[in-house]
């Protein structure tokens, strides 16, 4: 395909999408389907117009992952309720920390014993495939700021914590593989990936967000006495704390995500300081109003409101161009009993039951616990971690098949999470009577 054909492609793909968008809503699918349908048809899969390589590409590919997942960490992480709660945050801490660790080790069992893998492959495995997706689990996630939904609450705040508690396990199966220092016995590993990566990245975005949002709050000031440009402060804040955690060796997705957490909770305390209440802020709801529609003396608009509906565009974008260049990654060839049969034991067996044991001894529903044990999707993030793998010098033979692996264990989720996750989530949740009951015991 010509540069032009690629222009006409994409724009006709981005100008459908944002006509047909009632449309979309009222399909019983979700719209990522449509961009891997298309991709499929168009890539080696069926007319082969084109093929992206993800070996060849993986460079470029691991970058635009990488900033999709910043995009859509940012958006989930300002999604989260307030104030922060101990005792609502323990689901998804659990799901993020004690279900992914026994996914990974269910999965990387899997590759070594039934898919014949070599032991760090399994355990690298494993850790690609073992976080959710913030990306493209838009349908089951917090809808809007100040979303007290229990069930999208703990499914947003999962992914957006298991992006980063992955990377531990990642730079494990390279070490096992002999591409990553560990130490003897794993003790160099065990301080430097798990213990200071860890907790550096929180301590960071932690801090970063509250800075900023105390900077933002003061120029401000209640009087609205100095404009921000909330989108460029959100990208600059997204990249600052990504950069700043790359440079001290610690997990900057996890960072990113508690960042915007952080920015989010320290904005409405300051404003609850000042006598403002949240709704005046456009802090709880969907979208907030037009600049033009505000009153002179209203409350001057908040960062973490303001900035996420571009960021919620930029997602979107990226999950159409990420999903279509999947499509054309695929071969027929690819669709075997190995890569069909990982997929099927994430999805029926490594993923429900990681979800039941990692839930054990709460008093979680056992409707939540059922529906997030089914909706762990696979997507954006799995690619990153492969990406990242292959760039970090996996071999060729070994990278080809994690490779096969990977992507079509991510399009499977693409197809089934997608055909179920309207008609389930609509017969089998009613989010008024569980986030009424849940927001009133606390």
């Amino acid at each position: 395909m010509h540069t032009s054909d690629w222009f006409l492609l994409i724009g006709l793909l981005m100008l459908t999408r944002g006509l047909a968008v009632s449309l979309l809503e009222r399909l019983p699918f979700t719209s990522a389907i449509l961009y891997l349908a298309v991709g499929l048809v168009l890539g080696p899969s069926v007319l082969n117009l084109f093929y992206f390589d993800p070996l060849k590409n993986a460079k470029w590919l691991e970058i635009l992952a990488e900033v999709a997942a910043l995009i859509s960490l940012f958006s989930a992480g300002v999604k989260m309720p307030v104030p922060f709660s101990l005792r609502r945050w323990m689901p998804p801490i659990r799901l993020a920390w004690v279900s992914m660790t026994i996914t990974v080790g269910l999965v990387a069992a899997f590759g070594f014993y039934v898919l014949g893998l070599p032991l760090g492959a399994g355990v690298l495995l494993g850790a690609i495939l073992a976080p959710t997706d913030p990306v493209l689990a838009t349908d089951v996630q917090s809808r809007h700021p100040g979303d007290n939904d229990r069930l999208r609450f703990t499914l947003t705040s999962e992914a957006g914590m298991n992006d980063g508690t992955a990377f531990p396990f990642v730079m494990l199966g390279l070490g096992l593989l002999g591409l990553h220092e560990i130490g003897e016995l794993g003790w160099q590993w065990a301080l430097r990936e798990v213990l200071w990566a860890t907790l550096g990245a929180i301590l960071v975005g932690v801090a970063c967000g509250a800075i900023v949002a105390r900077i933002v709050w003061k120029l401000r000031g209640q009087q609205r006495k100095h404009d921000v440009l909330d989108d460029l402060v959100g990208l600059g804040m997204i990249a600052i704390v990504y950069g700043i955690s790359l440079e001290l060796k610690t997990w900057g997705f996890l960072a990113v995500f508690f960042a915007a957490v952080a920015l989010r909770q320290t904005e409405l305390n300051l404003a609850t300081a000042s006598g403002v209440k949240p709704e005046k802020l456009n802090a709880d709801v969907a979208e907030p109003a037009a600049v033009e529609n505000r009153k002179e003396d209203a409350p001057p608009p908040i960062v973490s409101a303001e900035s996420l509906v571009f960021k919620e565009h930029l997602e979107r974008l990226s999950e159409l161009m990420l999903v279509f260049l999947l499509g054309g990654m695929l071969f027929v060839p690819f669709w075997n009993w190995r890569t069909v049969s990982l997929g099927l034991f994430l999805f029926f067996i490594a993923r429900p039951l990681s979800v039941w044991l990692g839930m054990l001894g709460s008093k979680t529903s056992l409707r939540i616990r059922g529906i997030a044990g089914w909706f762990g999707v696979r997507g954006i993030g799995s690619m990153y971690y492969l990406m990242f793998a292959i760039n970090h010098g996996l071999q060729e033979a070994l990278a080809e098949d994690l490779a096969h692996l990977t992507l079509i264990v991510i399009t499977m989720s693409i197809l089934v999470h997608g055909v179920s996750v309207k008609p389930l989530m609509n017969r089998l949740w009613e989010p008024s009577e569980e986030s009424a009951s849940s927001e009133g015991k606390r």
